[in-house]
């Protein structure tokens, strides 16, 4: 009882500092009077106090500098006591100090009864120049900041259409109230109460530490399995060297006998024991005519790895399951979701993969083929956003394997309950992310089956609330933002595309010009590609001619690489075309196409930000599964198919055919069968993507043209 005396004054005054810095005023005013009744002592906080009133004087010191128009205070203050962190990394402080800038460049001529001093108007210019040259480049590229780059080259700002809003009436005080509320944030954050900082410092930040541990247990967990994907796939690399190593031998020997060995021999042995992306990068890279290749070949050889064999995954009772993701509870719902997604993710690629991919198909894990109102389909309309979120994550699973997108690509009804939980879902950013990614997978059309889907997202009006979403970038996350770009770009190979975005032909244009100077540099392909593709149409190319789309183009060309100025060169030479429709358009009955081995991207995003972690004693992933749902051979053995599954990337017309981001996200490398490292992944950004077919062959289908095919070992396609 005496401890609890010697700190009740502290302690009183906690709460009252508490109180007051959360604005309960009526509760404080109870307290501070029961306190005065029951004489109760109430301690001061001084540092409280002390940091109050010096915020209080910053704040007040800054609000008259800004009134006064003195730029040197202003910005000593500002520099001071805004935090660096928060001047370089928010994007609402940067947005703020750039217009405080323009502020104090133009207040002598807002503010001025004659003719403003010249020697001090030049000095506010080039104090605004030098910041637009060095803090203020980095929103160089933002659309809403790109005319005030020209403000320090006007001479009569005044007049200018462009600068006429910084001279009415409102803007310099609705800029203040922007700059109050920001310091009011600022300041506040900076007073945290004692009390609050204790907590934080005790238990709460405890449970926050378990479970950022938890976390990068889960991640150290992810990146292990990812090593050993590429380890195993190593070996098996290894492995055909060995039979190569054997046959050159074997070819040697007989040489000494005094048989003849061709180098089109040699050639055949190595075509015929590498895999497919050996064999490609051997084809271009190896001589057979040059002298010595045998024998470094040989002496490129390892002495054999004994693989080890991956185990297949036990069978399941998909009847057992699928009647529990109908009738189970909620929770139960979203484990048996997130566990069978694992199975596709966290699975061997090859025949491990494969078999669990195969099970599910046969089992009709979905209820795809199933015509009952209730199926797991219609998970995707649960009231639990944890169970749609969910389920829109394993069917974006299964659209990231190309047997997976021709199970879902069977039924319309998939299509159509995609596209509806797409345009409905405004609560979940990852529920749509997943929906969206579905979607793009299925608008790829290196298999003719999937084509009628194109033409129903078209029809549909997908295009439109792609262009909807669009229109402020800003607002979606990475994942979204190349997503919809390149759904948008696949739809517009298509000539039903290309002449609904006619009937939209301004905003689209619009849309597409703003997105050219994204910082997200991962969407300029698709963004490219799309231009290209519906400027084949003349009314559009009309449009673009009126709205200067060449000027805004030429913008470009001065800050892009090499591969972005050479594709903007072929936007604006196919902007000045004067060909036909009849020529340059893809027809929707155009068959064609070759009919190739589809990709397989299982992206790191599946798995990402779970909503849902096991209770002590509660079954989740792989254990529920084997302990609850335990089947009897329901797995059918390795799938047939038809060629290698691993990632391409591109071939010497990439933007001939639809493509999708999934394979090159940032992240954690997509290892399929033929596994691709980030360094990989970035060369086939900056080589294959980008390049464009040779300019003397035939322009593909509307896609752009180009002066050199991709020769990058990561980028060759099928022969």
């Amino acid at each position: 009882m005496g401890d609890i005396l010697a700190h009740e004054s502290e302690l009183l005054g906690l709460v009252k500092e508490f109180l007051d810095f959360a604005e309960f005023e009526d509760t404080l005013k109870t307290f501070s009077k029961e306190c005065k009744i029951k004489g109760k002592p109430l301690s001061k906080s001084a540092c409280g106090s002390l940091r109050d009133s010096k915020s209080s004087i910053i704040q007040k010191d800054l609000l008259a500098a800004f009134d006064s128009g003195d730029q040197k205070v202003f910005f000593d203050l500002w520099e001071g006591h805004i935090p660096s962190s928060i001047r370089a990394g928010d994007s609402l402080a940067q947005k703020l100090e750039f217009y405080l800038h323009i502020h104090f460049a133009i207040y002598l001529l807002k503010h001025s009864t004659g003719r403003p001093d010249k020697e001090e108007l030049d000095e506010r210019t080039s104090y605004f120049k030098t910041y637009l040259e060095t803090k203020g480049a980095a929103l160089s590229q933002t659309t809403e900041f790109l005319p005030f780059y020209a403000l320090p080259f006007v001479p009569n700002p005044m007049v200018h259409p462009s600068f006429k809003e910084l001279f009415q009436d409102p803007w310099t005080p609705e800029l203040k109230l922007k700059l109050e509320r920001f310091l009011g944030l600022i300041f506040k954050a900076s007073n945290t109460p004692k009390l609050l900082t204790l907590y934080k410092e005790n238990g709460q930040s405890n449970k926050e530490v378990l479970q950022q541990l938890h976390q990068q247990l889960v991640e150290a967990e992810r990146r292990s399995m990812t090593y050993l994907k590429r380890y195993n796939k190593i070996q098996a690399d290894y492995h055909n060297l060995i039979g190569v190593t054997a046959e050159l031998v074997d070819s040697l020997e007989a040489t000494v006998s005094g048989k003849m060995i061709t180098p089109e021999y040699l050639q055949s042995v190595c075509v015929r024991l590498f895999s497919n992306q050996m064999r490609q990068s051997l084809a271009r890279s190896v001589d057979f005519t040059r002298p010595g290749t045998a024998s470094t070949m040989l002496r490129a050889s390892l002495a054999p790895v004994k693989l080890k064999d991956v185990p297949l995954l036990p069978s399941l009772d998909y009847e057992k399951l699928k009647k529990d993701l109908i009738l189970g509870s909620d929770r139960l719902k979203a484990f048996l979701l997130q566990a069978l997604r694992w199975r596709l993710t966290t699975s061997h690629p090859g025949e491990q993969r494969e078999t669990v991919l195969q099970a599910y198909i046969s089992n009709d894990l979905l209820d795809c083929h199933s015509h009952s109102q209730r199926s797991v389909l219609q998970l995707l309309h649960s009231k639990s956003e944890v169970v749609r979120q969910y389920m829109a994550r394993l069917v974006n699973a299964f659209a990231s394997l190309a047997e997976g997108r021709r199970y879902l690509a069977q039924n319309t009804k998939v299509l159509r309950m995609l596209e509806e939980r797409l345009k409905e879902e405004d609560k979940d950013v990852i529920t749509r992310e997943n929906v969206l990614g579905a979607l793009q997978k299925f608008s790829l059309r290196l298999f003719h089956p999937r084509r009628p889907l194109q033409t129903a997202m078209i029809q549909d009006g997908l295009i439109f609330w792609l262009i909807d979403v669009l229109e402020e970038p800003d607002c979606l996350s990475d994942y979204t933002l190349e997503y919809s770009v390149a759904l948008l770009m696949n739809l517009c190979l298509r000539s039903t595309g290309k002449n609904m975005c006619a009937k939209v032909a301004g905003l689209v244009l619009k849309v597409l010009s703003d997105l050219l100077g994204h910082e997200n540099r991962e969407i300029q392909p698709y963004v490219n590609g799309a231009l290209y593709s519906i400027l084949s149409i003349p009314s559009i190319r009309e449009e673009a001619r009126a709205m200067g789309m060449e000027d805004i183009l030429c913008c470009f060309i001065k800050e892009g690489n090499a591969e972005m100025i050479r594709q903007i060169e072929f936007i604006i030479k196919q902007l000045h075309s004067e060909e036909l429709l009849d020529g340059v358009l893809e027809s929707d009955d155009d068959e064609d196409e070759d009919d190739e081995e589809d990709h397989d991207t299982m992206e790191a995003d599946l798995d990402k930000d779970e909503l849902i972690q096991p209770q002590l004693g509660e079954l989740s992933g792989e254990k529920l599964l084997t302990t609850e749902y335990l089947g009897i051979m329901t797995n059918t053995g390795k799938v047939r198919r038809k060629g290698a599954a691993g990632v391409q990337w591109g071939g010497p017309e990439p933007l001939c055919r639809p493509i999708t981001p999934g394979g090159h996200r940032t992240g954690y490398p997509a290892l399929e069968d033929h596994p691709i490292s980030p360094q990989m992944a970035k060369h086939a950004r900056n080589s294959c993507l980008p390049s464009l077919p040779n300019a003397h062959r035939p322009v593909c289908k509307g896609v752009m043209p180009g002066p050199e095919p991709c020769t990058s070992s990561s980028c060759a396609g099928e022969p």
